[in-house]
């Protein structure tokens, strides 16, 4: 089944991330809400595997085949995203750990541990995010991060210390982004009737935000080294308390109250068109963050191989921020016309492979 709300949500969610993408890689310029991208991609991977269980448990599917249609997408995910590293941010960065290794892991997780009691997940979750700032500083995070993107030796050592600490998208404290999500769809999405309460979501939501407001307000005041390596002020990168408490809080917040408007009390029966354009897109997001990537980083490669440079001379300063801004519509009209053609004329696509590959 589809839910509106989850479509319209990760449909923000790849508008934010292509934005973060083309205005960072294209003309080196961030921008702060952009930020929010990527922790509602996988806040809603949690949910969306929820929905899938209700679904595979409504069929009579056994026990062990859930579990292992589960551990298969995650391997898969975790696996395309080393091909996407290679074949995208060329072969130098196998290991810098994106978001869909931590995605696939996730889920390989939720797959074999999914039936533990909530307070177990929750108390796993809260734990990830606990003791990363511990971890990243007995890491030293700062070394792995010349000129502001992460680098590693290919060494046993240092791809571990970024698969959990240091990389993009580390495990500590990523992984509790879908581990949430997924506690949030038992909530709403209960296997013994069809709904559940959206109250739990919205309070949950609120103390997040609460706390991130408290770590901000501990990071402006607190003595170090608290405020210096516990409390490190709203950063994507690496993750802070603060950053992870507020986007986990604005995630809770935003699908409960799109839950309650778009889905229970159909609020926007009189823009169909709305809702059918985001259902594309979302169904599509797996491809769409594939190929937004490669629209938008192949011709810089390209390019810089043919100035007669490394292929990397014009990652960050292609372009001004206003000329990378305007190439966003234009890549997602492009990406949303494209995919609607492949679900008319049934071409393939990831997400086709990985349901025939994986179940």
């Amino acid at each position: 089944m589809r839910y509106a709300s989850i479509d319209l949500l990760r449909t923000v969610a790849i508008v934010l991330m292509v934005i973060v993408h083309f205005m960072e890689n294209l003309s080196g310029v961030g921008w702060a809400p952009a930020g929010f991208g990527a922790p509602l991609f996988a806040f809603l991977a949690g949910v969306s595997f929820r929905i899938l269980l209700n679904s595979q448990e409504q069929k009579g599917t056994p026990d062990g085949d859930i579990t292992r249609t589960a551990v298969r997408r995650g391997l898969f995910l975790f696996a395309l995203g080393f091909v996407f590293n290679v074949c995208v941010w060329l072969p130098e960065d196998t290991f810098n750990w994106d978001v869909l290794t931590m995605i696939g892991t996730a889920l390989v997780f939720l797959g074999v541990f999914r039936r533990l009691p909530p307070v177990v997940l929750a108390a796993t979750a809260g734990t990830l995010v606990v003791l990363s700032p511990f971890l990243r500083t007995q890491a030293d995070y700062l070394s792995y991060w010349g000129d502001d993107y992460f680098q590693c030796d290919w060494n046993a050592s240092d791809v571990t210390i970024g698969y959990l600490a240091t990389g993009y998208f580390p495990l500590f404290p990523w992984a509790a982004f879908p581990i949430v999500g997924y506690l949030a769809g038992r909530v709403v999405f209960p296997a013994d009737r069809a709904e559940g309460p959206v109250k739990p979501l919205a309070v949950a939501g609120g103390v997040f935000v609460l706390l991130a407001v408290l770590c901000d307000v501990g990071h402006r005041l607190l003595p170090a080294p608290i405020s210096t390596k516990l409390l490190t002020g709203w950063t994507m990168f690496p993750a802070s308390s603060e950053y992870v408490c507020g986007t986990l809080g604005g995630a809770l917040l935003g699908f409960a109250a799109l839950l309650v408007w778009v889905d229970r009390r159909n609020g926007l029966a009189k823009l169909p068109w709305v809702t059918t354009a985001a259902g594309t897109m979302s169904r599509h997001s797996l491809g769409i963050y594939l190929l937004h990537h490669a629209l938008h980083l192949w011709p810089l490669w390209v390019y810089g191989t043919v100035a007669g440079d490394e292929p990397t001379a014009f990652w960050r300063h292609a372009m001004p921020a206003w000329a990378a801004v305007a190439l966003v519509p234009v890549c997602l009209a492009v990406c949303y016309l494209l995919f609607r053609a492949a679900e008319r004329w049934k071409w393939p696509t990831v997400e086709g492979f990985m349901r025939w590959l994986c179940g």
